[in-house]
């Protein structure tokens, strides 16, 4: 294991009890000293040892053997570099997101455009042009990205149980995109609404978060970014196209965290959330692409729409206000929550009973009694990689995978015993809800669907 934060210690004990791997046979390298007395609980060999550009081969060589399994939930460790070890060693490899080594988000020398998740995953998907087999190397297999493309093929088949769409069960990419433009699923935010409370406030000069701060703060200062559909009409005055890759999604020119969206989750209701940038809203749109030729005949818009806990939307707010520099001090929230839940699923829109929400509904509690060292939203994370490790492990020369070509049904059910309550619900909620009566705004009410109304201005 790479890294050993808060998915790294959730994960641990979902390893020892599903994967029937013996302790001595786990070896941790980590940069932060925090899970030491975590590791030794589980008698879990430990090594403090920052990794980089110079010493990454020297320390995992000896540690990486055929058939060994790489499990990547670290920050600045180039997720390139380890999936071209891992394959010349003959081990298996999966990660939560795309990493570059410390630099690739902030680097000043690189545009925009090579600052985002569309071109990291552009530079890991060249690794396919290697000849012959190749250890199975899952990328972005956390819960979002990686558990959220099970959610839309799962939505899918619901929603053309429930329309009497008449199609067969997909069994190829071709087909699954094919299910999504006969259905008329215009958009597919990742809807996600952290409600867990603390009873230790944050504090002035820190950042409070449910899982990774580094994670998500490098995350969110990225550019925004989203799968961009075949149905809009409205393209974004701050939005950039990309010169690169399939074309299947944009860019904003803003930071994820200053950028807002109107989604919906059955328990929250309606909301704004954050459009932090996210592997699944490029792979899910590229997946779901339909072509004519080379003309796009149809692809859904796709982003994630995250409302964090009240602790980290503050932690947020003042990160922004101190332009984007970080806090002094850190805190990832576990023992000290005290209620709530995460409600993370997919909304899928513009189809004929308008959209539906499909996804996991876990409070605290109930985390607290499924897996040890774990919240509701690590353990949604937890317990896909762990998914996905085990898949990896069931097809073991695929070489680079993503979420969304894997067997959803397979890890759907190695997940939902974790997942507390994963139900479906049709909404007739629209963007357009309530709109324009205090603050009357250029609308496109043609098609409530349009990014244009999504995104809040």
């Amino acid at each position: 294991m790479v890294g050993f934060g808060s998915i790294g210690q959730g994960i641990l004990p979902l390893i020892l009890r599903h994967i029937g791997i013996q302790s001595e046979r786990i070896s941790i390298v980590t940069a932060d000293d925090s899970g030491r007395a975590e590791a030794a609980e589980f008698g879990v060999s430990y090594h403090l040892t920052p990794l980089d550009r110079a010493n990454y081969r020297r320390v995992l060589e000896p540690m990486l053997g055929k058939g060994d399994f790489l499990l990547n939930l670290s920050v600045d460790v180039s997720s390139i570099a380890l999936v071209e070890l891992c394959r010349e060693r003959g081990a298996l490899y999966l990660d939560t997101c795309i990493e570059p080594w410390p630099g690739g988000y902030t680097d000043p020398t690189l545009s925009m455009a090579r600052r985002t998740n569309y071109a990291l995953r552009d530079e890991a998907l060249k690794l396919r042009t290697a000849k012959g087999v190749a250890p199975t190397a899952v990328l972005t297999h956390g819960a979002n990205p990686g558990l959220v493309s099970h959610f839309v093929k799962q939505a899918l088949l619901n929603i053309a149980a429930d329309t009497g769409a008449a199609t067969p069960d997909p069994t190829s990419r071709a087909q699954w995109a094919q299910l999504a433009k006969t259905l008329g699923v215009k958009v597919v935010h990742i809807a996600e609404r952290d409600s867990q409370v603390t009873n230790v406030p944050k504090k002035v000069n820190e950042f409070v978060n449910t899982w990774s701060v580094d994670g998500f703060v490098s995350e969110g200062a990225q550019p925004a970014e989203l799968g961009w559909g075949a149905h809009e009409r409205n393209f974004p005055a701050d939005g950039h196209r990309f010169d690169f890759g399939s074309g299947c999604a944009i860019y904003l020119n803003r930071p994820g965290a200053s950028t807002r969206v109107r989604t919906w989750t059955p328990k929250a209701g309606h909301f704004h959330g954050f459009l932090i940038t996210h592997g699944e809203a490029v792979s899910i749109a590229d997946y779901y692409t339909v072509l004519d030729g080379t003309r796009v005949a149809y692809r859904p818009t796709v982003h994630y729409a995250y409302h964090p806990s009240d602790s980290a939307v503050v932690s947020v707010h003042e990160f922004a206000g101190r332009n984007w520099q970080l806090q002094d001090h850190k805190r990832i929230l576990n023992k000290e929550i005290i209620a709530g839940i995460d409600e993370l699923g997919v909304l899928l829109a513009g189809h004929q009973k308008n959209a539906y929400w499909y996804g996991s509904q876990l409070s605290i509690e109930e985390a607290r009694k499924l897996a040890p060292y774990n919240s509701a939203t690590s353990l949604q994370v937890t317990v896909a990689a762990l998914s996905g490790m085990i898949w990896a492990i069931e097809n073991p020369d695929l070489g680079v995978v993503e979420p969304d070509e894997m067997d959803f049904r397979r890890t759907l059910e190695i997940c939902m015993p974790y997942l507390g309550p994963v139900s479906g619900t049709y909404t007739d909620w629209t963007p357009l809800e309530g709109r324009g009566l205090l603050f009357p705004e250029d609308l496109d009410a043609g098609d409530p669907w349009q990014f244009k109304n999504v995104r809040v201005v």
